[in-house]
């Protein structure tokens, strides 16, 4: 009696039940498996079956939505598929399917519908209906709820330092379905929202956007996910971020577009808004100074692309030249083995006005040598490179920088330092240069993704910046564009 309790109780508390009966009408039981969930785009099966098991070659098997009888998506009757009252939404997307592996198909009475290429429309519940002409068999049904969904965007930080040593943090994310939730956590606690907010796009898929206030030193991750999938994350760790000042380039709006592994560009690129300050009561105010959209961007770069090059007779003992491509010397370096001003180096021209827009390479997916681990990329306003400073914005070095005891994260030049936690290592940058709009980004060139942008204010003339890093195998080329080679950054029409 006690283990006969015991398994009671066991089913009670697990909740849940793989497949289901409806109420018999005749001979026929059908089952099914109540619930199935399915990545749109994809291709999944609503498993229906009966039980026990026999031929269903002569029944009758309707699929239907609800209210949707007579029209149903699937209709299968005297051992032939009748088309002429079928949905056309789903037209050449449905068929039988196998509940399993071990399945006998529909000989074995395995009535499941197979649904290709899933659409955010197909969301909902289907009826599995089979009857027969034999009086002692009669008919039956029962239903399959399907739940797709669809994985957006990485989230979107960005981060506007204030007063008192606050700093307004946005994150959004797009493409989702269903509706994601979207969390706020420090180190130690789950943070509060100021706002939270979800629009919806023409095809159904939701965006997602939300704002607070936090410390200037601090660390901060936007969690944004659907149930039962694993969640995207954007982390940034804030540190010791000085009172802003009037002028200041280091106290510029920083945007960040964080990759997650295995997620590949989704119908186009990473959404990035125009610059905005937000006062602490919420209110969004739009600088038109620096209101450039990066798909604009993306779609005319190639219009901007100029062949940056080195200096004619570029010297530094530290660094291997040919061609364009970089390296480090390989030597004993007297700075150690950390990357510093001393393996940088220049480009030309240089520039005081206009857009601009030049790609490296950081080497190859070569299971030998691989891409690079160590890198500066970026642009400068320092008439010689010094040897015994430390790079940022505010002596004026703007540069995106990647380090092998940091192989998670990118880094900007900015102080405090900024951490951009790395989803997908880019075989080619592309920087884009508006120097009247004071807006530096790099690109993903492969993915045609957003890395980062740095909004700031220029002064004077600024060069290209390389650094091939010190003990990377891979080499660091500065890419020539040539007639038969166009750059084309811009979204691939869906």
């Amino acid at each position: 009696m006690g283990a006969l309790m015991m398994h009671v109780w066991l089913a009670a508390a697990l909740g849940v039940s793989l497949c289901t009966a409806a109420p018999v009408s005749g001979g026929l039981q059908v089952f099914v498996t109540t619930h199935v969930s399915v990545q749109r785009g994809h291709t999944t099966t609503l498993p229906c079956w009966l039980n026990p098991p026999q031929s269903a070659e002569g029944l009758e098997v309707r699929w239907f939505r609800p209210d949707h009888f007579e029209s149903p998506i699937m209709f299968y009757r005297e051992e032939r598929f009748q088309d002429s009252s079928q949905q056309a939404s789903y037209m050449g997307r449905v068929s039988f399917g196998l509940k399993d592996a071990a399945s006998g198909g529909l000989t074995a009475g395995d009535l499941s519908l197979r649904l290709q290429n899933a659409t955010i429309e197909d969301a909902g519940d289907y009826t599995c209906y089979v009857s027969s002409d034999l009086s002692d068999q009669g008919y039956d049904r029962a239903s399959v709820s399907l739940t797709v969904t669809e994985m957006g965007t990485s989230p979107l930080l960005s981060a506007e330092w204030k007063e008192d040593h606050m700093v307004n943090m946005s994150c959004e994310s797009e493409g989702w379905y269903p509706e994601p939730s979207l969390r706020w956590s420090d180190q130690k606690q789950v943070l509060t929202p100021e706002s939270l907010k979800y629009s919806k796009d023409s095809s159904g898929l939701l965006f997602v956007h939300s704002w607070l206030l936090v410390s200037s030193s601090t660390e901060v991750s936007c969690t944004v996910g659907i149930s039962n999938k694993e969640p995207k994350e954007a982390r940034v760790r804030l540190e010791n971020h000085p009172q802003p000042e009037s002028g200041s380039s280091a106290a510029g709006w920083v945007a960040f577009a964080l990759l997650l592994i295995a997620m590949l560009v989704l119908l186009g690129v990473l959404y990035y808004k125009k610059r905005e300050k937000k006062d602490k009561s919420g209110n969004v105010h739009t600088d038109e100074n620096h209101a450039l959209l990066p798909k604009e961007v993306l779609s005319t770069a190639s219009k901007f692309y100029v062949n940056v090059t080195l200096d004619k007779n570029p010297t530094n003992q530290y660094l291997r030249i040919k061609n364009g491509i970089l390296r480090d010397a390989q030597c004993d370096f007297p700075d150690g083995e950390k990357v510093t001003c001393l393996t940088a180096i220049k480009g030309t021209p240089g520039f005081s006005s206009g857009q601009h827009y030049w790609e490296v390479s950081l080497g190859k997916k070569d299971p030998i040598v691989g891409l690079k681990m160590s890198w500066w990329v970026g642009v400068t306003s320092a008439t010689v490179i010094p040897q015994d400073v430390s790079p940022n914005t505010s002596n004026g070095f703007w540069f995106l920088s990647s380090s092998p005891d940091r192989s998670d994260s990118f880094q900007f030049s900015t102080e405090p330092k900024v951490l951009l936690p790395v989803r997908s290592r880019p075989q080619t940058v592309g920087v884009y240069l508006n120097y009247d709009g004071g807006e530096l980004s790099f690109y993903n060139v492969v993915d045609k993704s957003l890395i980062g942008s740095l909004n700031t204010t220029f002064t004077g003339e600024v060069f290209p910046i390389f650094n091939p890093g010190k003990g990377d195998k891979a080499a660091m080329e500065i890419l020539q564009r040539t007639e038969d080679r166009f750059v084309d950054l811009s979204p691939q029409e869906a």
